[in-house]
């Protein structure tokens, strides 16, 4: 089956680079807020396992934010002035971004925003999740277990970036349809399990046997917490608790009981699918090589060249959870 796919691949590389010039490559950069969690660690892998890009169509060099928005725009910098024809930016601030797109811009360097959003009209295109959904899906899936009251806490991205701000808006959506639930504390953890250890260490102490459910804006954070309960003799299956992002270790709480609910955020689909959207506007006649466009059939590809494309969320529970864990292990093998 894989050599199927392989040779399916190849096919639409021949027909692809049809339309470029001969031997020529496209240097396209893939800028990451930042490399230190799991979840961008899978989506840089995405992009190098890109059909285009094993293939030589694409060179690609991937850049590490290092959660830093400075960071980011030096790097647009210098994409810029050594002639980068693309960028596909996973931006660390929804605001302070917008100047790296303009850089870019400038330079006539496309600019495809994947996974987390920047306030820019002059981004080319956007692939990514809707995370107003997401947020609103992890804390019904907590409430609900609490029994629709109790206490809970919410550990937050970092504030100010997209997905801190929306899925914040999708959490206190689904808080509000229960009067009888109550945020007890709400603080960002950077989507860091150290940060948010330490951050579910205080609120334990400082409110002992009252928080009922945690509400994690990415996986790393509602581990955190799962180890801060486990470390001060609590039993963690009598919390409630959810996460998003689906990564390995959340796979692995999910299957064991830990975690209530994490929510699979596609990094092959947002990363694989925004280098098939920036050689849609490289190469006229460009068909997509990634397998996204059938995996998620309401994601229509029109060409390449809508504005947004938004890539489905995947509940993860102890039902599925054998079944993402298999597609995992496949993505991180080498």
């Amino acid at each position: 089956m894989r050599k199927t796919a392989l040779f399916v691949a190849a096919l639409v590389f021949v027909v692809s680079i049809g339309f470029a010039q001969a031997g020529q490559k496209y240097r396209i950069g893939g800028a990451t807020y930042g490399l230190a969690g799991e979840y961008m660690k899978l989506w840089a892998t995405a992009l190098e396992r890109h059909p285009a890009v094993q293939q030589g169509l694409v060179d690609l060099t991937i850049f590490d934010g290092r959660y830093d928005a400075s960071v980011q725009q030096s790097q647009f910098e210098t994409m810029s002035s050594q002639g980068y024809d693309a960028i596909l930016f996973v931006p660390i601030d929804i605001e302070a971004g917008a100047a790296a797109v303009a850089t870019a811009h400038a330079a006539d360097v496309i600019v495809v925003g994947s996974n987390t959003r920047v306030n820019s009209d002059l981004l080319t295109a956007y692939i990514g999740s809707n995370d107003v959904v997401s947020g609103y899906m992890e804390a019904k899936a907590v409430i609900e277990k609490m029994g629709g009251k109790g206490n809970v806490v919410i550990i937050e991205g970092p504030i100010g970036q997209s997905a801190q701000i929306e899925r914040l808006e999708g959490n206190l959506k689904a808080i509000a349809e229960y009067p009888e639930v109550n945020v007890l504390e709400r603080r960002t953890a950077n989507w860091s399990r150290a940060e948010a250890l330490a951050l579910m260490e205080n609120w334990l102490t400082a409110h002992p046997g009252t928080i009922h459910g945690v509400i994690g804006q990415n996986d790393e954070m509602a581990l955190g917490a799962v180890q801060a309960i486990k470390a001060a003799g609590l039993d963690v299956k009598d919390f409630a608790i959810a996460g998003i992002d689906g990564v390995s270790d959340a796979i692995t709480a999910v299957k064991n009981g830990e975690m209530d609910l994490s929510i699979l955020q596609d990094a092959v689909s947002q990363a694989q699918g925004a280098i098939d959207i920036a050689l849609g506007y490289l190469i006229d006649g460009y068909e997509p090589m990634s397998d996204c466009w059938k995996d998620y059939p309401e994601m229509k590809w029109n060409g390449g060249k809508d504005k947004t494309y938004d890539v489905p969320w995947t509940p993860i529970t102890k039902q599925n959870a054998d079944e993402q864990w298999e597609k995992r292990q496949d993505l991180t093998a080498r």
